[in-house]
């Protein structure tokens, strides 16, 4: 639904109105019950829960089952087959909108946001948005009408100083999961996840159940994003692995995953939110023409989802600007675009 309304230019004030949009009281309340509850409820076994829905929570968010059950939903649609990559590496959509958005993109770190306003020879004021920023040169600064941040907020995150606000910018405590990712170029070793002829084992993903003695949450082969006729293990002799664990591992738990490697990158990251129900997404406007789109991560951290929340401020921003009420917070809006199909 929400392509639809985006389609025909609708947008909605906060994170809850979205989702309250796309599903109704069913998609609100999903913030507030974990995946476990929900699909418990459903009638799914405590077996399946634990075997193939948790593996897929930790493979995609590096957590277990008490995540809210909007995001397991997410996570669940994530293991399905079908889905789609992007030739060359998903790097492609940032450059791509870049060029298509036609954007002067300037290289630097946001240090501070303050509003500013100047009298004009009739009228109120005119109100504007100085943004402080370092680059390679050194701190420099311009002004903006408008204002969004598309990073997520937070000291470890984008630690930007919100300066002379009134009322002040909430400060959003929302945590962060830290995930390892670790990309191996070597042969597995088969006998450690119990197949002790190596040229039995043709699996090119391995999930994990939630396991005190497990180091990993999972370990997949990984493709390249130019397209190739081959994938999987058999795809060449020393594929490239990727794991997510919790913690950077060891030489010695390397040495059990793998019979030999040649080459170990580690990346230490905050990858999603920590996920604990009931969640309260950040508001959307933060100050007058001030946007925040990350608060929907709350929900779900998705690519697609920043994609949903992107078009939503765009949509947002620019009918506030210019007074388009009519677009803004339409309950019903299913039934009445099919009465005006």
């Amino acid at each position: 639904r929400i392509y639809r309304y985006q389609t025909h230019d609708y947008a909605f004030s906060s994170n809850e109105k979205l989702l309250h949009a796309l599903g109704g009281n069913d998609f609100t309340l999903m913030l507030n019950q974990s995946i476990h509850e929900v699909m418990q409820k459903a009638g799914f076994s405590q077996k399946f829960l634990n075997e193939v829905v948790c593996p897929a929570m930790r493979v995609n968010y590096g957590q277990g089952l008490n995540i809210n059950s909007f995001v397991g939903a997410v996570s669940l649609a994530g293991v399905e087959s079908g889905l789609w990559s992007v030739k060359g590496g998903n790097k492609l959509v940032c450059s791509g909108l870049l060029y298509s958005a036609k954007a002067d993109f300037i290289p630097a770190t946001v240090v501070s946001i303050e509003p500013k306003s100047r009298p004009r020879s009739s009228g109120d004021p005119l109100k504007f948005y100085h943004i402080t920023y370092n680059t390679s040169s050194g701190l420099t600064g311009d002004t903006y009408d408008m204002v969004v941040i598309a990073a997520p907020l937070g000291r470890k995150m984008a630690n930007i100083t919100f300066k002379n606000f009134d009322p002040p910018i909430p400060e959003f405590p929302n945590p962060y999961h830290q995930t390892i990712t670790t990309l191996v170029h070597g042969r597995l070793n088969s006998s450690f996840f119990g197949y002790q002829d190596p040229s039995s084992f043709h699996l090119g993903a391995i999930f994990t159940t939630e396991n005190p003695k497990l180091f990993i949450n999972s370990l997949g082969v990984v493709s390249p994003v130019e397209a190739t006729t081959k994938e999987g293990p058999g795809a060449s002799p020393s594929p490239v692995w990727k794991i997510f664990s919790e913690e950077e591992l060891s030489k010695e738990q390397l040495n059990l995953l793998f019979s030999s490697y040649d080459s170990v990158k580690s990346k230490k990251w905050l990858a999603y939110p920590h996920y604990v129900p009931p969640e309260k997404c950040p508001p959307i406007v933060l100050h007058d023409h001030l946007y925040y789109l990350n608060g929907l991560e709350r929900a779900a951290s998705a690519m697609e989802m920043s994609a949903i929340a992107a078009k939503n401020v765009a949509l947002l921003a620019f009918h506030r600007w210019h007074g388009h009420t009519d677009h803004l917070d339409q309950e019903d809006l299913h039934e009445k675009l099919k009465t005006e199909l």
